[in-house]
């Protein structure tokens, strides 16, 4: 990417991921491995320019804004997609496929499309690497989601074979920061704590946490994330996906996760793990080892630290963060 002229166009660019890429681009100081480049546009679309489902609307986006490189971070994902596994199959198959058919029409140099853990097997030996996605079944509870990122990587590779296409994907773990879904029916672990946190502190009501805080995981800040996505971008030209991820040596339990959004509320109240509650897997590790090894190395941000700054965007921005039915009566 020497050029200064290009248009990169992020799609899903409201959601969590492509705002954090929006603040890097906005921040980080020219020179830098991730700075914005000079003459470079940044177009960051949401769902209201388009329905990506559409063959006809993306490709009215496209021609709109005429992209030489494309972040797809655009899905249907919901914790609900257990119900809905056909919906979550074709729409998320209609996303992909028009977005990158549009991509390869329009001449696009560059795409990176966000796929997701999920795309793993159920059955599958950790720590989880790029080369084991394909070798089993995903887990039955969001299959078609699943299928339908799966075949994302299906279609880079189908795509540079038959036309030499620079299309490519990335995986990351667990991602939280600012601009978070925070909908306590529909978000995952940390958004949904810390609103749950911020609830029980302003009603003066117990902080239950389900299960016994010891299973662990893999948290990406939201900032890192958006850093390794322009390095992608910038530097990383295989089809082979890569995991974006803090190392297995950087794993926080459920426990530490409550108890650091405890701190960080200054909850005062009874704080309690309803044990009752099943845990779920307890590790899922995913190797980093690929993507620090084409990095040279990166400084991910101190969980505490992200986390610090992610309760301080949702109480500055309570009123218009994504809340739900909760959030509103509050």
């Amino acid at each position: 990417m020497a050029s200064s002229n290009n248009v990169v166009l992020v799609t899903g660019g409201t959601g969590l991921v492509g705002q954090a890429i929006k603040h890097i681009i906005e921040t980080e100081p020219e020179g830098s491995r991730f700075a914005k480049l000079p003459g470079e546009k940044w177009i960051f679309a949401s769902s209201s320019e388009g329905d990506l489902r559409d063959p006809a609307q993306t490709r009215a986006l496209y021609e709109k804004y005429k992209p030489t490189h494309v972040i797809h971070l655009a899905a249907l994902e919901s914790s609900h997609s257990c119900f809905l596994q056909l919906t979550f199959l074709r729409d998320n198959l209609l996303i992909n496929d028009n977005v990158l058919q549009s991509a390869h029409e329009s001449g696009t140099q560059k795409v990176i499309s966000c796929l997701s853990t999920c795309v793993f097997p159920d059955k599958v030996e950790y720590p989880l690497d790029e080369n084991k996605i394909h070798t089993g079944p995903p887990h039955e509870s969001n299959f078609g989601y699943a299928h339908a990122k799966r075949m994302v990587d299906v279609q880079n590779h189908a795509y540079k074979e038959q036309f030499g296409c620079n299309f490519t994907s990335a995986i990351p773990t667990n991602v939280f920061g600012p601009h978070d879904n925070f909908d306590l029916e529909d978000s995952h672990v940390i958004p949904g704590l810390i609103h749950k946190c911020y609830l029980a502190k302003k009603n003066n009501t117990p902080f239950i946490v389900s299960g016994t805080g010891k299973p662990l995981r893999q948290f990406i800040f939201s900032y890192d994330l958006a850093k390794l996505f322009i390095w992608q971008l910038r530097e990383y030209d295989d089809v082979e996906p890569v995991i974006l991820s803090v190392g297995e040596d950087e794993e926080v339990s459920i426990k530490e996760v409550a108890d650091a959004i405890v701190k960080a509320l200054d909850f005062k109240g009874d704080y309690t793990f309803d044990t009752t509650r099943a845990d779920g897997q307890f590790r899922k590790p995913a190797s980093n080892k690929k993507l620090l090894t084409l990095m040279g190395g990166f400084q991910f941000t101190p969980f505490t630290e992200a986390l610090d700054l992610t309760v301080k965007w949702f109480l500055d921005n309570y009123s218009t963060a994504r809340t739900g039915a909760a959030g509103k009566k509050a």
